[in-house]
């Protein structure tokens, strides 16, 4: 329940501050007054959106406070007790808006945030204004409040959660199968690639050994006379290399006798010698080596032809082409395994379908028994309303498949959304004779506005919401129509915490409690006030909302003779 309501610098309000009481809280005054301002106050501390514009012109901000008394079994205090504020102390909100766009929120003194003030303000209040007027006329909320009525939240939220579940299953199998279906040519191409390469045989390195053999064979001839020339050099030709090492070799131990230090050149010549006779035996060898092979130069090209445009083809290098078919393998895999990833998304999908089907059928089975008993209800309702002959039905339609929408979400012949397979329509006649239509294309005001009310009083026992606001409830009304919207009103607040915003002395007449919102100007600036009124100052408020402003002793008998009423 709202306990008091603090605004400075917001609007045309300076500073202001209301304390509230439970039952019916009249709030009146001319028009322009403010009223609608002290609604955009209590909106902005339930979470609406800022503006920088609302600031009072001169102030560097606008600052709003309100405390809720807090019910100790209610949802709001589960809640805050689960972020960690103690409902015990009741509920402070306080909300700074800065010129500057800068804003701040506070919750029991703690800074908080807006996501967390909308978490706790969602069941605090309800204001029907004009957004609700335009809100009952969208098939959406019709649905909502239905589910309100019948006590079926936590089932719609059931559905609500295996849909959600359900739609990225679906979306991920209709990609696997994209995959699928598009990897046909491309598998096609993996296995020729695997086969490519896998036939090829590599061997590490083996292109490198290649390229050594092929400038062999091309250039076998000039090693063989080069090789054979040096061996001839060394050895075989009469005044080789040998020949003369030894005759060196000799002069030099004949004149070792002589003088020994020679003989250590003569061992040198020895041991190269050795070192040269090793030499002619590797370049025999070699020699034996060489082949003037056109067939095996043939092949050898080939070969790394074959072996270039695997490199070419795959990264340069037979390392890169190895590479190249190790991934080829691991993406073969994954494409065989596709069909296993299919069928376990399928199975998924359809376990989830199966408990949405289930949950959704259900749902609407309860929806159906609901629509029956709101209907009689809002009639009985609109009756009291002084509109007697109004037939009021809720009309629960299947939302139909088709083909634009995926078969997974199709339950029979029906279509699987969030809030499950119906949509629903609230219809009237408000004239005795009349074919039921939508209530968007036939209700005026002051029917919209009964109907909000009639709503209201039905869902109080279910509503969970402490404190109701109501602006504009007298739209398109008057006379002893007022008179019965402010009896029903008066009801609510039996069960509710009620503040009307009214015109309508009719309505008005029923408040327990009565605040005047007035407009002056001190200082050559625009101020609101707001003081709550004595047992005379409801006669003459109550005279001024009949008469106007010239208030004549036959408005205030008038008056008197309508409070005592």
């Amino acid at each position: 329940m709202l306990k008091e309501l603090s605004i400075r610098n917001f609007a045309i309000i300076d500073d202001l501050q209301i304390g509230f009481s439970d039952g019916l809280t009249i709030l009146s005054g001319e028009t322009g007054a403010g009223k609608s301002i002290i609604l955009n106050a209590v909106n902005l501390l339930l979470g609406s959106r800022a503006s920088a514009d609302l600031v009072r012109t001169g102030a560097k901000a606008a600052e709003l406070e309100a405390l809720f008394d807090i019910s100790p079994n209610s949802s709001v205090a589960r809640i805050m007790s689960d972020l960690g504020y103690d409902s015990r102390e009741g509920l402070l909100i306080r909300r700074i808006i800065a010129r500057s766009d800068s804003n701040r929120v506070y919750v029991n003194g703690r800074l908080a945030t807006i996501q967390i003030l909308n978490s706790i303000t969602e069941n605090l209040a309800s204001i029907s204004g004009q957004h609700a007027h335009q809100g009952l006329l969208k098939e959406d909320e019709h649905l909502l409040i239905l589910d309100q009525f019948g006590g079926l939240m936590s089932q719609r939220q059931n559905v609500y959660d295996q849909y959600h579940q359900l739609l990225p299953l679906i979306d991920e199998l209709e990609k696997l199968k994209s995959i699928r279906d598009r990897q046909a040519e491309h598998l096609e191409l993996l296995q020729f690639q695997k086969k490519e390469i896998s036939d090829a045989g590599i061997i590490p390195g083996e292109d490198t050994v290649l390229e050594q053999e092929r400038l062999r064979l091309k250039n076998a001839e000039i090693l063989y006379q080069t090789v054979h020339g040096s061996i001839e050099e060394l050895y075989g030709a009469p005044g080789s290399v040998i020949e003369r090492l030894l005759e060196v070799k000799k002069n030099l131990e004949r004149a070792g006798q002589i003088d020994s230090q020679l003989n250590a050149g003569a061992g040198s010549l020895e041991e190269s010698t050795y070192h040269i006779e090793d030499l002619i035996e590797e370049l025999r060898s070699y020699l034996r080596l060489i082949q003037i092979d056109e067939q095996r130069l043939e092949d050898v090209e080939e070969r790394l032809d074959q072996l270039n445009k695997l490199k070419r083809k795959f990264g340069g290098s037979l390392e890169a082409v190895q590479l190249q078919l190790e991934s080829i393998e691991q993406e073969l895999l994954n494409v065989e395994n596709i069909g296993e990833k299919i069928n376990d998304v399928k199975n998924l999908i359809a376990g989830l379908r199966d408990r949405c089907n289930d949950l959704a059928l259900k749902l609407s089975r309860n929806r159906k028994k609901a629509a029956g008993v709101l209907s009689k209800k809002i009639i009985d309702g609109l009756s009291s309303l002084k509109m007697v002959q109004t037939i009021f039905k809720v009309d629960l339609n299947a939302i139909f498949w088709n083909q634009k929408i995926d078969r997974y979400l199709k339950i029979d012949d029906h279509a699987l959304t969030e809030t499950g397979i119906d949509r629903v329509s609230f219809m009237i006649a408000p004239n005795l004779g009349e074919d039921l239509k939508p209530l968007a294309s036939i209700a005026s005001g002051g029917e919209l506005s009964r109907i909000i009310l009639a709503l209201k009083a039905i869902l109080a026992e279910t509503d969970s919401v402490e404190t109701v606001i109501f602006d504009e409830v007298d739209a398109g009304i008057g006379g002893g129509t007022a008179a019965v919207v402010g009896r029903k009103l008066a009801e609510l607040a039996k069960h509710h915490q009620v503040i009307c915003i009214t015109h309508l002395p009719q309505i008005a007449k029923f408040g327990e409690h009565h605040f005047s919102i007035s407009k002056h100007v001190i200082d050559g600036r625009t101020q609101t006030a707001i003081q709550p009124l004595s047992e005379d100052g409801r006669h003459k408020e109550i005279a001024r909302m009949l008469g106007g402003e010239d208030i004549t002793s036959t408005t205030l008998e008038h008056a008197r003779e309508l409070l005592e009423k």
